[in-house]
């Protein structure tokens, strides 16, 4: 279980303000293992809402 506090500042701090969700995280994989991907190569996909940006 996450300490409400950190996760509250963790929010707060992130760009779009809010922490993910394993379902968004989820659907990024789902894509990466699908055809709508095949043409997808070398390239690292941040999951993060923006949080890479600062």
């Amino acid at each position: 279980e996450a300490d409400p506090k950190k996760a509250e500042y963790a929010a707060a701090i992130h760009p779009v303000g809010r922490i993910g969700t394993v379902q968004e995280v989820a659907s990024a994989v789902l894509y990466l293992c699908s055809d709508g991907a095949a043409f997808t190569t070398g390239h690292a996909l941040a999951v993060d809402g923006g949080a890479l940006a600062i």
